[in-house]
């Protein structure tokens, strides 16, 4: 079953759920969606989010890049503003901005930097209402990536996967830059890291090197009680 979401309006939308988990597990379908920006979608497409079961928006999007929703969202949807990026810290961002903000060469460093800052998305997710939640940033790429990783390492997802489940952003996003009638990203990002003899994939295959899921959200805050909130809502047993 593709776990793509073709919501009237959306764009780069797909469910983790399915993926193969840790233990015989798998994700949960319909527990977490990634996604870009949810402002172009029109009334069919937020009917679709509803029944897809959604009840919860997590938006990952710093103050200033809101774009007006199209479409009213359902009444009863629950929409949670928690920016990723720490925006005040300077020193990070001369050394990772600058044409490497956008591409995953900043994934790892910022992982290791700002564990609190994931873990405070991560909490809001596993606390959650019933339902399934959206994870979204303006391309729903880089900080939603971020997250995804994160997530999908802590469900004992396989890192060859993760690295998959990123990649399928790259082709998803470009009806979206046409839409806003902006250059399609992927080959500005393909030079910058061809210039440094890496490639997206080694890229964020390196980021998954050591890295530990459990851990890092312990760091960052996230109690015994967080932790099984989260794989409560994560996984489900495989068919």
């Amino acid at each position: 079953m593709s776990r793509d979401l073709h919501w009237d309006g959306g764009y780069n939308v797909r469910d983790l759920g399915g993926l193969p988990a840790g233990d015989g597990q798998q994700v949960r379908r319909g527990a977490v969606v990634r996604s870009a920006g949810l402002s172009f979608l029109t009334e069919k497409g937020w009917t679709q989010v509803w029944e897809h079961g959604v009840r919860t928006v997590v938006d990952l999007t710093s103050e200033g890049e809101e774009r007006a929703d199209l479409a009213p969202r359902p009444a009863g949807l629950t929409s949670l503003k928690i920016p990723l990026d720490p925006v005040h810290d300077t020193e990070f961002w001369d050394c990772w901005g600058n044409g490497l903000h956008g591409t995953p060469l900043y994934f790892r460093p910022f992982l290791d930097r700002f564990p609190e800052r994931t873990a405070e998305v991560v909490k809001s997710i596993a606390h959650a209402e019933p339902g399934g939640v959206i994870v979204h940033c303006s391309a729903g790429r880089d900080r939603t990536g971020i997250i995804s990783l994160v997530l999908l390492a802590f469900a004992g997802v396989a890192p060859d996967e993760i690295v998959a489940d990123h990649a399928l952003s790259d082709e998803r996003l470009r009806p979206m830059f046409e839409r806003l009638g902006r250059p399609d990203q992927e080959p500005v990002i393909n030079e910058v890291l061809a210039e440094r003899g890496t490639t997206k994939r080694e890229v964020v295959r390196a980021a998954l090197d050591g890295f530990d899921a459990e851990a890092h959200l312990r760091a960052g805050g996230c109690t015994d009680a967080d932790l099984s909130a989260l794989e409560q809502r994560l996984l489900a047993p495989s068919a």
